[in-house]
């Protein structure tokens, strides 16, 4: 008899994992069909307002999309019904450690998204790639900024020099006269 396939958030073959679950799979969809039925009402909506119908030179702008709005708002319903109208699991979905791995990732490159605003691409990425590989690697910091700087140059180089394509500067670069 074959064994039954693992289910998500309980791999037999991975490490115990002590820490507690923060999320259920139950909860994620639920919530993830909630928030997909949200946009596809907030995006029909918007679409019924630009002209959904059928003019005499053709469909509206927002013909196609408003019908693919209520596509993708019928199957955010069915998947709703079923997964509320199923025995509920207590399968994890992810724990406080896995989370805490995610955001390690997660924060560090929403601030350098928000960081290059200001700063411009080849700073924020100086700063990213030396965060990484500090704090996350754990390598030494005349590595880390050593290979950052070098990092940047070298994008700085290919982008600006070789391929001649203006990327997005800040204050440092303006210094230098870049």
């Amino acid at each position: 008899m074959p064994s039954p396939e693992p289910e998500i958030g309980n791999d037999p073959t991975a490490p115990e994992d002590r820490s507690p679950p923060m999320a259920t799979v139950r909860a994620i969809e639920i919530v993830t069909y909630v928030l997909l039925l949200a946009v596809a009402l907030l995006l029909g909506f918007d679409n019924w307002r630009s002209g959904m119908g059928w003019a005499r030179d053709g469909p509206q702008s927002g013909y196609l999309p408003f019908y693919l709005c209520v596509i993708l708002a019928a199957a955010s319903l069915w998947g709703l019904g079923d997964v509320l109208l199923r025995r509920a699991s207590a399968r994890t979905f992810v724990t406080r450690d896995q989370l805490r791995r995610v955001l390690q990732v997660f924060v560090p490159t929403l601030l350098f998204c928000l960081l290059m605003q200001w700063l411009g691409l080849y700073v924020a990425s100086f700063l990213l790639v030396a965060g990484f590989m500090r704090f996350i690697g754990r390598i030494a910091w005349w590595k880390s900024l050593l290979t950052s700087f070098l990092f940047a140059l070298i994008m700085f180089s290919t982008f600006e020099v070789a391929f001649d394509v203006i990327m997005p500067k800040g204050p440092i670069e303006a210094m230098f006269g870049f």
